[in-house]
């Protein structure tokens, strides 16, 4: 059964005001011979200036990344509004991006990096938090990391949307979004999710939905809120399987929740889905706040130019961040958040992929 939440959680997350709160009964995940451990190393603060980020890493120490994620820590009024994610993407080391050419950039990866910026607006609350998963599979033993990108967007409330796909006959397990210079205060990614590079999905605008198996592609969407325009570039990255594996046997299904809002200015929402009972492990996940029905028509922004994600996780079903070492992560959470003025037909929406090799 599909597992739906939207709540803020009280517990190792900022208070935020106009928060939305909807739940679903949630259900448990299906254990089979993929192994999926959450690696986190903590909280590392900042940005401590204006129009700056930090990079924080998390690593798996055996294993590789299926994916990863970030949460943040915003504190409380107007300034909260200055902290959001600027990447959440794979490594090869923990520190080096890939940002130069595209197409298969790396194999084998066991980084993810967190990227945490700031707009105009700075407090003593702001922190970002990385998450790797980290794959085994009795089947999957290698992986590839794909990369796309694409300059822009340049204008305010416009979405510059850009999608990498695995190569033929590997299986995309996660992905990740990045934009740049994180001296554009008002530049961000809005959205990573799974899709298909398809016509049914206007290859790549049109995201997964729930209960889709097998997509071969990642989208990530950079939003400018009307700051700077000069080299602005929005990157995503496919995480996929390596080359020359049979792929025959392994499943993976998309699990998709929409729900609207946050609508309400400086206030910030948190949605979660979870993987069903037969559908495999949780292997990553992917976040949106968007102009809604991301699924059935392409893609377009949220209703206000400042905002923005602040957390894109592996949680519990309440939607609190898991800890160091989980090897039971069922459920993927995005946390979303406005600006200062209200966002009119906003949505906030959360992706989770569960993978069953068939073994």
């Amino acid at each position: 059964m599909r597992n739906m939440l939207l709540r803020r959680s009280a517990a190792g997350k900022a208070l935020v005001a106009g928060a939305l709160l909807i739940l679903a009964i949630p259900g448990s995940a299906y254990a089979n011979t993929v192994g999926v451990t959450v690696q986190t190393p903590g909280a590392t603060a900042g940005p401590g200036s204006a129009f700056s980020e930090i990079t924080t890493n998390a690593a798996c120490s055996s294993g590789l990344i299926s994916g990863g994620g970030i949460n943040q820590a915003i504190g409380t009024g107007t300034s909260s509004n200055g902290n959001k994610i600027n990447g959440t993407s794979p490594s090869p080391d923990g520190s080096t991006e890939y940002l130069g050419s595209t197409g298969v950039v790396g194999t084998d990866v066991t980084y993810w990096l967190g990227i945490g910026g700031s707009g105009g607006a700075v407090n003593a609350s702001f922190s970002s938090t990385p998450y790797a998963m980290c794959f085994s599979s009795s089947l999957i033993n290698h992986t590839q990391v794909v990369m796309n990108k694409v300059a822009g967007p340049t204008t305010s409330s416009t979405v510059g949307l850009v999608t990498a796909t695995c190569p033929a006959n590997t299986r995309l397990l996660g992905g990740g979004a990045r934009i740049t210079p994180a001296g554009v205060g008002s530049l961000k990614p809005i959205a990573g999710f799974p899709t298909f590079n398809d016509s049914a999905h206007s290859y790549g605008q049109k995201a997964a939905a729930d209960g889709e198996t097998n997509p071969d592609s990642w989208s990530a969407v950079g939003w400018n809120g009307g700051g700077g325009d000069s080299g602005n570039t929005t990157y995503a990255y496919a995480i996929c399987s390596g080359n020359n594996i049979n792929i025959g046997g392994t499943t993976v299904k998309v699990r998709f929740s929409e729900v609207s809002g946050p609508t309400a200015g400086t206030s910030g929402s948190t949605v979660t889905v979870g993987c069903g009972q037969n559908d495999g492990k949780l292997v990553s996940g992917g976040a949106a706040i968007s102009g809604g029905s991301v699924t059935t028509t392409n893609f377009t922004g949220p209703g206000s130019p400042g905002d923005h994600l602040n957390g894109s996780y592996p949680s519990d079903s309440g939607g609190n961040p898991l800890a160091n070492g989980t090897t039971t992560a069922s459920y993927w959470s995005a946390f979303t958040h406005t600006g200062a003025p209200s966002s009119p037909n906003t949505y906030s929406d959360v992706w989770a992929l569960c993978a069953d090799d068939g073994v």
